[in-house]
C-alpha cells in the first residue's frame, strides 16, 4: 500500500469517530495556546518597556543606593540609604560638562484625596529638571520652578490618569489635593505619556523630604549631553561619590543597563511560564496514546482483515503513526490560530508579538508528541497475529 493510500485510510478512519478524535487534539490545542500565548504576552511585555526606555531616550544615568537597588517601594529604596542632596551638587562638580540636567527624585506610592474621591497614585518628587529629563509634555498649567523646588511651595502637576480619577472632566487647575495630609495646589496637567507616568502627582523634591519626613533620596537621575557620553560620564559620576561614600553603598546604571536587566528577568519568566504550559502538550501526548491503545483494541479484527489481505506489519504501523501525528499535528495548527488571535486581543493593552520561533517550536513539539505518543500504540497494532486478530470478538 502506498504512503498517500495510508495517508487517506488514517484519515478516514479519524473522520469516522469525530468526537472522539476532537476530544484527543483537546490536550494539545490547550497545550500550543498556552505556549504561544504566554510567549506572546512576553514579548509584548518586552516591547513595551523597550518603548518606554526609547521614550526616555538612551542617555540617561541612575544612581541608587546600595546594589542596584531600583524600585518604587519607598521602605526598600530608603532604607539604609545613604544617599544625600549634597551627592548631587558633588556629581555636578565633577561631571558638569557632560550633564544636561540632574535632579533627586523620591518616589513613594500614596492615597491622594479630593473631595470624596481618592486614588492610590505614584507621588514622584523631584527639581524643576525632572520635565527635561522625563521629555514630560504639559496639556495645560505650568511646570513647578526652581523657586518652588527652593521656597518649598506645595504645588503639583498631576498625570491624565490621576487627573481622570480624582476629577473626571472638571477643571482641576488651581483647584488642591491632599497628600499625606498636606494641601497641594495643582498647577499643571502633563500629556499622556505611559502607564508608568500617567498616574503620578509631580511635586517639588523638597516637599517631599518635608512631608514625608526623609533625611535621604530615593535615586538620582541624571540626563547626559551625548549619548556616546553616557559611558565616560558613568565614570566620572562613580569617582565623585567614591569620595564621599563606600562601592557598595550606591550603584551607577545606564538605560540600557536596566533595560538588559529587566528583558533577562522577562525573558527567564516567560521561558518558565512556556515550559510549564508545555506541560499540558505532554498530557495531550498521553492522552492520544492512551485513545490509541483503545483504538488498537477496538480494531483488531480490521487489522487481522487487512493483514490476511496483503498488508505488512510495516502499512499497519504506519497507520497508526499517521493517525497520531495527525491527531496532533491537527490540533497544533489550532492551538497556533487561537494562540494568534489571543495576540490580537493581548494588542488592545501590550504591543504583543508572536515571533516565528515560538510558532515553530509549537508545531514542532506537538508533531514529536504525536510521534513519540503514537510509536507504541502503531507498534502493538503491527504485532496482532492476523488469525487471532479475525478470531477476535
Amino acid at each position: 500500500m502506498s504512503f498517500i493510500n495510508t495517508l487517506k485510510t488514517a484519515f478516514i478512519a479519524l473522520l469516522s469517530n469525530k468526537v472522539r478524535s476532537l476530544l484527543t487534539m483537546l490536550g494539545v490545542i490547550i497545550g500550543v495556546f498556552a505556549v504561544v500565548s504566554l510567549i506572546a504576552l512576553g514579548q509584548g511585555l518586552q516591547n513595551y518597556i523597550s518603548n518606554q526606555f526609547d521614550e526616555l531616550g538612551s542617555n540617561l544615568i541612575f544612581i541608587a543606593p546600595g546594589r542596584a537597588n531600583f524600585t518604587n517601594d519607598p521602605g526598600l529604596s530608603l532604607a539604609d540609604n545613604d544617599l544625600k542632596e549634597k551627592h548631587v551638587n558633588l556629581i555636578k562638580d565633577f561631571a558638569g560638562e557632560y550633564i544636561s540636567y540632574i535632579s533627586p527624585s523620591i518616589r513613594v506610592g500614596k492615597t491622594v484625596e479630593y473631595k470624596n474621591n481618592t486614588y492610590y497614585a505614584d507621588v514622584n518628587g523631584a527639581n524643576e529638571n525632572a520635565y527635561f529629563i522625563y521629555n514630560y509634555e504639559l496639556e495645560r498649567g505650568r511646570w513647578y520652578s526652581h523657586y518652588d523646588v527652593v521656597s518649598k511651595n506645595k504645588v503639583a502637576v498631576l498625570g491624565p490618569e490621576t487627573t481622570r480619577e480624582l476629577f473626571g472632566n472638571s477643571d482641576p487647575i488651581g483647584r488642591k489635593i491632599k497628600v499625606e495630609g498636606e494641601n497641594f495646589e495643582i498647577i499643571g496637567l502633563t500629556k499622556t505619556k505611559g502607564p508608568d507616568f500617567d498616574n503620578n502627582v509631580n511635586i517639588p523634591y523638597t516637599v517631599s523630604m518635608e512631608i514625608f519626613d526623609l533625611e535621604s533620596i530615593s535615586h538620582i537621575i541624571i540626563k547626559v549631553k551625548k549619548s556616546e557620553s553616557v559611558t565616560a560620564t558613568m565614570s566620572y559620576v562613580r569617582s565623585a561619590l567614591s569620595r564621599d561614600l563606600e562601592d557598595d553603598e550606591f550603584s551607577v546604571l545606564s538605560q540600557q543597563d536596566l533595560l538588559s536587566s529587566i528583558q533577562n528577568i522577562l525573558n527567564a519568566l516567560t521561558f518558565g511560564i512556556g515550559a510549564i504550559a508545555a506541560i499540558s502538550l505532554l498530557v495531550g501526548g498521553i492522552g492520544i496514546m492512551n485513545i490509541m491503545l483503545v483504538s488498537v483494541t477496538e480494531r483488531i479484527r480490521e487489522i487481522g482483515l487487512r493483514k490476511a489481505l496483503g498488508a505488512t506489519p510495516n502499512n499497519i504501523a504506519t497507520q497508526f503513526l499517521l493517525e497520531a501525528i495527525l491527531l496532533s499535528v491537527t490540533g497544533g495548527i489550532v492551538g497556533i490560530a487561537l494562540g494568534y488571535v489571543g495576540m490580537l486581543i493581548m494588542r488592545n493593552f501590550l504591543n504583543a508579538t508572536v515571533p516565528l520561533w515560538a510558532v515553530s517550536m509549537a508545531f514542532g513539539f506537538s508533531a514529536l508528541v504525536g510521534i513519540v505518543f503514537g510509536t507504541y500504540p502503531a507498534y502493538k497494532a503491527s504485532k496482532k497475529d492476523p488469525i487471532e486478530a479475525l478470531r477476535y470478538e
